[in-house]
């Protein structure tokens, strides 16, 4: 493939391309960021599986955890590679920058293209790490998918963002034109096969599965922990989120955390969800409403909203012992108090209710919102010359 000019074309929220440059930029901003924790350098290098790398929270903790304790370890990710067409996904190439990053600072990290919920991949994934390392400390589980083929069924399950039990109206901003709209929506309430479909592809079934199989390869160090990272938000949001289809996944990814701590008692392990704070993702932008509210947030906070790199600092620190952990009384982790603290949430809340398409650009920061949705594709990122051709046909890292 020649180089050409990439521009950020598409519909709404999805655009066509991803530019090289920008996803490459993105990461050195992230790494850039990230402090080495005291006395890292001269311990024993934790290994992980990060399930879920290339993207949002997934790609923030595979960073701190490579730039602030030396990870090494492997990250699974499902990326589209350029075609003649397109480009690759930003994924692909937020992964190739990422794994230069850990070779500069010689970290031992791979990365592995392929559908997680696939017992190929695995298979594969799970040969390499005895191969490499003999064993994890941690496994991080990050990942939000619209479908997942049942492997002992070769059932094709589809997720829903919908309601359960009733409809609902919400506002929210719809992207689809030259300039942010904002509009009520009416959402209808999920079928109960829709309600189960979505904990099918979204709940701790998969988390589980990847658990059971490094436990069968005798791959869990003792003290192994696990997280899956979720969400829980405002109760702006909650109709349709956690108190919709996508909450009743969370809750069967919170229940898995439970059996599984009993399953890995022996070991001493332990697993957790741990529940994140808003973030501007390609996944939290398929949701109604949550465009709006997290505008809305940013309208209030400003910069004092914690980012995923931020949040990620704080589980790794957590997790290895640095901090103590910040659990609830339900044994989640909790890494969104900065979003729900009361008096943010009253903030917002009449933000939400007095909010018109007059004053939204004064309670709003939809400029902000839409400039990070670009900056998931590589575009809007500082250093970048965007009327310079670039090269999109870049070759995934190989495994050392």
């Amino acid at each position: 493939m020649t180089e050409r000019l990439i521009a950020p074309k598409g519909r709404g929220f999805l655009l066509f391309d991803s530019h090289p440059a920008g996803c490459v930029n993105l990461v050195a901003d992230m790494r850039a960021r990230v402090q080495p924790a005291a006395g890292a350098s001269s311990g024993k290098r934790p290994v992980a599986l990060v399930i879920g790398s290339s993207a949002g929270y997934g790609l923030a903790t595979t960073i701190t955890g490579i730039g602030r304790y030396g990870l090494q370890g492997i990250g699974v990710c499902f990326e589209r590679p350029p075609t003649d067409r397109r480009t690759a996904t930003a994924g692909w190439y937020r992964t190739i920058a990422t794994a230069q990053f850990a070779d500069e600072v010689g970290s031992d990290f791979s990365f592995i293209n392929g559908d997680a919920f696939a017992d190929d991949t695995k298979d594969h994934v799970l040969q390499l790490l005895a191969k490499k390392f003999g064993g994890i400390d941690y496994l991080i589980y990050s990942v939000a998918a619209p479908r997942r083929t049942d492997p002992l069924t070769g059932q094709t399950h589809q997720s829903v963002i919908q309601t359960i039990g009733a409809g609902y109206s919400t506002k929210t901003l719809d992207f689809s034109g030259e300039t942010p709209v904002l509009k009520d929506l009416w959402i209808e309430p999920a079928t109960d096969a829709e309600r189960a479909d979505t904990v099918k592809v979204m709940g701790g079934e998969d988390w589980a599965l990847w658990v059971d199989a490094l436990a069968e390869r005798d791959l869990l160090r003792p003290g192994f922990s696990t997280v899956a990272l979720s969400y829980i938000g405002s109760h702006l949001t909650a109709p349709i989120y956690r108190e919709g289809t996508i909450g009743a996944a969370k809750a069967h990814l919170e229940d898995t955390a439970t059996t599984l701590c009993d399953k890995l008692d022996w070991i001493g392990a332990r697993a957790l969800t741990s529940v994140n704070g808003a973030a501007v993702t390609q996944a939290s932008t398929a949701i109604p409403g949550i465009a709006l509210y997290i505008s809305l947030l940013r309208g209030v906070l400003g910069e004092n909203m914690h980012s995923p790199l931020t949040q990620s600092v704080e589980l790794w620190d957590q997790l290895t012992g640095a901090r103590p952990l910040n659990v609830d009384t339900e044994g989640r982790l909790r890494l969104d108090g900065w979003e729900l603290h009361p008096f943010v949430q009253e903030q917002v809340t009449k933000r939400w209710k007095n909010v018109t398409a007059d004053n939204i650009d004064a309670l709003a920061d939809i400029d902000w919102f839409s400039g990070e949705v670009r900056r998931l594709y590589g575009f809007d990122v500082a250093g970048v010359d965007y009327t310079t051709p670039c090269e999109p046909d870049l070759p995934w890292p190989t495994p050392a």
